[in-house]
């Protein structure tokens, strides 16, 4: 790795880590803060969650598409950070107050907040990554594993904290800001932004809307986003009250609080690792297949924790999770390289895998939460299962398997593991 191309990664992989530690000690406990220390019953908390995702949604598309046309721009990453600096004082001294006072407002104020800068944020920075090393020369999945380190360290450390004093995770999450915007004035990209270092269609077409109106007509967008809404988006309902279930197998509230953040912070340090060896697995099934392989361990999982009795079987479905999401983000981008314009990538990510994920919330995260206080989180998760077996059945019909690409193609894709998309300019059609 060249060193102006090793400075890069190093950066941007800093900026993933303080991203997601930041992230993570805001909400990686925000429903146990909801039900704990607001008071908030299943229903309610579901209705919070609703509101994030619809709130999610309407700002997804606009980051994407800002995005895009800003390039390797800086600009949205900056907002992004300035509102993680503030995360501290908005969680402890506005909203916890309106949620205490008025949930529906405090609902409304918090969603807002909650995706400017983390829940649409993420698909920002994520995609902006994904650009970056096809421009840089490395390796999405290898920077991405940095993500995964920063979300895992603040979850071990908010499970301790949180029994302490629940206001020192969010003061964490400011302090994370503070060092993503510092790291984020150190990332220098001037030489990426010459013409002579882009590819062609990128340095003649820039992002029109008629390209992203283009996007919508396509069938085949349309089949990846039913995958993304009907797998990926119950797995995120699934995991939103998680934590709750999960600390009721234990005698009291704050050990299984406590258990939790260690058994979070593992999985996430063993998707980390295994991060760095989900492109050699994508690369040999196929970015259908991927996806498919990783909705079937979401189906495994999510129908685990309802039939589990006992605090270890649980965990080790918890524990499922490591494997799944490196193959799912592997495959989404690798999806996304072979079957549409590179130019359109963060509006693709944002739109179909985010903004699914949040539209799916948004629609059942209200009932999800009157189930989990009527019939219990086991029956809820069983026909969560259901929902992720019948989506994985049409998706393997609809999605469409890895384009041909010439022999001396795959094979200097498969030595360098990169998305074919920086490997050669071929365009598949509709």
């Amino acid at each position: 790795m060249q060193l102006a191309v090793k400075r890069e990664y190093w950066l941007i992989s800093g900026l993933l880590f303080f991203f997601f530690f930041s992230w993570s000690s805001s909400y990686s406990l925000f429903s146990i803060w909801l039900h704990r220390v607001i008071g908030l019953n299943g229903t309610e908390t579901g209705f919070i969650f609703a509101a994030n995702a619809i709130a999610a949604l309407l700002i997804q598309p606009f980051y994407g598409a800002l995005q895009d046309r800003l390039g390797l721009s800086k600009k949205l990453l900056v907002w992004i950070g300035i509102l993680l600096c503030a995360a501290a004082p908005f969680a402890i001294y506005v909203y916890a107050n309106l949620l205490a006072q008025n949930v529906v407002l405090g609902a409304v104020v918090g969603a807002a907040f909650l995706a400017l800068a983390m829940l649409a944020g993420v698909g920002v920075i994520e995609s902006y990554t994904e650009r970056l090393s096809r421009h840089a020369g490395f390796e999405f999945g290898t920077t991405r594993m940095w993500g995964s380190l920063g979300w895992a360290s603040a979850t071990g450390i908010v499970g301790v904290v949180f029994n302490i004093d629940p206001d020192i995770a969010f003061y964490m999450s400011s302090t994370a800001g503070v060092v993503f915007l510092l790291i984020l004035f150190r990332l220098d990209l001037s030489r990426f932004n010459q013409p002579k270092v882009q590819t062609g269609e990128e340095a003649a077409k820039p992002v029109r809307l008629h390209d992203l109106w283009t996007l919508l007509t396509l069938p085949r967008f349309w089949a990846f986003s039913l995958y993304l809404t009907g797998v990926c988006g119950i797995y995120m309902i699934y995991e939103q009250q998680f934590p709750v279930y999960f600390s009721s197998f234990f005698p009291t509230p704050e050990e299984g609080t406590r258990a939790y953040g260690y058994l979070n912070s593992s999985q996430v340090l063993v998707e980390a690792v295994l991060m760095l060896f989900a492109p050699w697995v994508v690369s040999r099934t196929g970015a259908k297949y991927g996806l498919i392989m990783a909705g079937s361990i979401m189906f495994v999982r999510i129908l685990g924790s309802g039939l589990a009795t006992e605090a270890w079987t649980i965990a080790a479905c918890k524990m499922l999770h490591a494997l799944e999401v490196p193959i799912l983000l592997d495959s989404i981008f690798k999806y996304i390289s072979f079957n549409f314009d590179s130019r359109l990538s963060a509006s693709i990510y944002l739109v179909g895998f985010q903004f699914a994920q949040q539209l799916t919330a948004m629609l059942l995260s209200p009932l999800v939460g009157y189930g989990y206080d009527h019939i219990g989180f086991s029956s809820v998760y069983v026909l969560m299962a259901g929902l992720v077996g019948g989506c994985l059945l049409l998706s393997w019909n609809l999605l469409r398997t890895d384009p041909v690409r010439k022999p001396s193609q795959a094979k200097v894709a498969e030595s360098l593991e990169l998305p074919a998309i920086a490997q050669s300019a071929t365009r598949y059609e509709p």
